[in-house]
């Protein structure tokens, strides 16, 4: 949208328009089916039993009020228990550096391609292109992390992103540039995925959604940090440093996510829990 109306509109008419499908919500909210477990919770017991009845899944228990209050507070406390407080800072800080990569080159990379030379028109399509990419990238790395394991798909694919960042602060033939952020788009937005990805298949049931609730929130603290600090370098005359910074990024979710992983392999040998729960995981 606002590579067809910021030049003849401004900036504020893209706004405007994409304000439109906030339309949907009313039309969302009714034909999405609620979540089960605040059903069962909320003891709509019938709602809940024709939703699952309809898509053919298991009912889930309901909790006692103590019990649900206990898990609140010991949920949290079970993701730093025992030896368990290393895997989730090392989770902890390969989503900052994710979400930092994410949000950050999201947010600058038409500014950032405008500064390295680049018209309007293509800094705009590069960032369609980002994020066209990172649809197939969801795709690609779900049927490659089913071979692979999706911690090793995330590192390999943030040390991919890291060297597609750092290509794009050198001016390149416009075609191959194109070709670049597609396949940084396809590499980044899976890799931050894959983290949850690792962060579920490694979790108990009952502590599953805890930790990768709190693997995402710490996230977004780098999905803050990431727009902040492009808006610094560019402030500063610093844009030709951008990509580099977010490429480091990229490198250090690389490390953490590879850390956590070696970690895991090691857990598991100690404890004898199968190895097809790390490949896969």
């Amino acid at each position: 949208m606002a590579l067809w109306v910021v030049e003849p509109l401004g900036w504020r008419a893209a706004f405007w328009i994409c304000v439109l499908p906030l339309l949907f919500v009313p039309v969302l909210a009714r034909l999405m089916p609620e979540s089960l477990s605040f059903l069962v919770a909320k003891g709509r017991t019938e709602e809940a039993r024709e939703l699952a009845r309809r898509y053919e899944v298991e009912l889930p228990a309901a909790a006692s009020g103590r019990q649900a209050a206990a898990d609140r507070w010991n949920s949290p406390a079970n993701l730093f228990r025992g030896g368990e407080w290393a895997q989730t800072l090392l989770y902890w800080l390969a989503s900052f550096g994710g979400l930092l990569l994410v949000y950050g080159v999201a947010t600058w990379l038409p500014t950032l391609m405008r500064s390295e030379g680049y018209e309007l028109g293509s800094a705009l399509t590069f960032v369609v292109l980002f994020n066209l990419g990172g649809i197939v990238g969801m795709l690609v790395a779900g049927r490659a992390s089913d071979c692979f394991g999706a911690p090793r798909i995330s590192a390999v694919w943030f040390a991919l992103t890291a060297a597609g960042v750092f290509l794009l602060s050198v001016h390149m033939p416009l075609a191959l540039t194109f070709t670049v952020v597609f396949l940084t788009g396809v590499f980044l937005n899976s890799a931050q995925t894959m983290i949850y990805a690792t962060v579920s298949i490694r979790s108990t049931p009952d502590n599953r959604a805890t930790a990768v609730g709190w693997t995402s929130g710490m996230g977004r603290f780098g999905a803050v940090f990431g727009p902040w600090l492009g808006g610094q370098l560019l402030a500063a005359n610093k844009s030709d440093w951008g990509f580099t910074a977010f490429a480091l990024a990229g490198l250090s979710s690389m490390l953490f996510i590879g850390l956590a992983a070696l970690r895991g392999t090691r857990l598991t040998a100690r404890t004898g829990t199968p190895e097809n729960l790390i490949t896969t995981g």
